[in-house]
């Protein structure tokens, strides 16, 4: 692990003040990263407070057990196990969940991850490097008409038929088994693209978020969040693209409608089927001053829940 990685965490203060802390609560970090928030968080748990993060990246669970604080442990695991960690720790409802998803700057900057088209490297993108198929693996044997459908719906790229036709067609003569390679190939197939963007951007994002698993983790790990969290718990998520973003916001309305009832029932308004969470305020972004000293500030959304009392 190299000292000279960095990460800002973006949203900081905004995510934890929306935990609203209890001293004495017991709280999830589903992304520690290299823990922003879960130092914030501890920072205002008082001596009877828990916190238990999670991240399934080697890198980033080797920052966490540095860590000297009698009220945190890291696990390494993604955090769509949530119920099966909380039931080894004997933990049945917390107080607050956060995630903050997406890929960290450490992860970016490390070139052998193969997240990033900055570096000629391997083609890995794994989040969990200690096990599961690497991007390269995937691309060797992928039909050619799947390839094109995970590029189209998650990277939203339009040129998704053309890309996945190239990189059959390469992978026939040459496998494709470097960063350089991939982007090399996209690049003299994707002719136009949004200015300042490298033509490779949506396509790496695509084949990272197949490989994960990222959308499908999320969506299985939500409900658990609603199971698990104790009445007035808060569930704050980041976002940082449209995919993520959409299952979160549906999700959190279903939840707020509560039970939907035939149309014209005759029933009190005091009797109407109670929402499992609350939705609390609007969508935030991060405000000019911060996009200013953090890129990466300029996609995220974050969205805040409170459970209910609805069973």
């Amino acid at each position: 692990m190299s000292e000279g990685w960095s990460h800002t965490t973006v949203l900081l203060h905004e995510a934890v003040e929306a935990l609203a802390i209890k001293q004495d609560g017991i709280y999830v970090d589903g992304t520690f990263g290299r823990g922003g928030h879960s130092a914030e968080i501890l920072k205002r748990l008082g001596t009877g407070g828990r916190l238990i993060a999670m991240d399934m990246d080697l890198s980033a669970v080797a920052a966490g057990r540095q860590w000297s604080d009698g009220r945190f442990q890291i696990v390494h695991s993604s955090f769509a196990q949530l119920a099966e960690v909380l039931r080894e720790r004997d933990v049945q409802k917390v107080d607050g969940i956060l995630f903050d998803l997406g890929v960290s700057s450490p992860q970016l900057d490390e070139a052998a991850r193969g997240f990033s088209f900055r570096f000629d490297a391997p083609l890995d993108m794994r989040m969990d490097t200690s096990g599961g198929m690497t991007a390269a693996q995937w691309l060797e044997k992928v039909d050619e008409t799947f390839l094109a459908e995970v590029i189209r719906d998650y990277g939203e790229e339009r040129f998704a038929k053309q890309i996945a036709r190239a990189i059959v067609a390469a992978r026939a003569i040459k496998p494709i088994h470097t960063t350089r390679q991939l982007v090399e190939l996209v690049g003299k197939t994707v002719r136009t693209r949004e200015a300042g963007q490298n033509p490779a951007t949506r396509t790496f994002q695509a084949i990272r978020i197949y490989i994960n698993r990222e959308l499908e983790e999320l969506a299985r790990v939500l409900p658990e969040c609603v199971t698990h969290l104790k009445t007035g718990g808060r569930l704050v998520v980041i976002s940082f693209h449209s995919l993520e973003d959409r299952i979160v916001k549906q999700y959190m309305r279903e939840m707020a409608e509560g039970d939907k009832l035939p149309r014209k029932v005759p029933i009190r308004a005091s009797e109407v089927p109670q929402g499992k969470l609350k939705l609390i305020g609007r969508a935030l972004r991060a405000g000019e001053a911060e996009v200013r000293t953090n890129l990466r500030a300029r996609s995220a959304v974050m969205r805040i829940a409170e459970r209910s009392d609805a069973s």
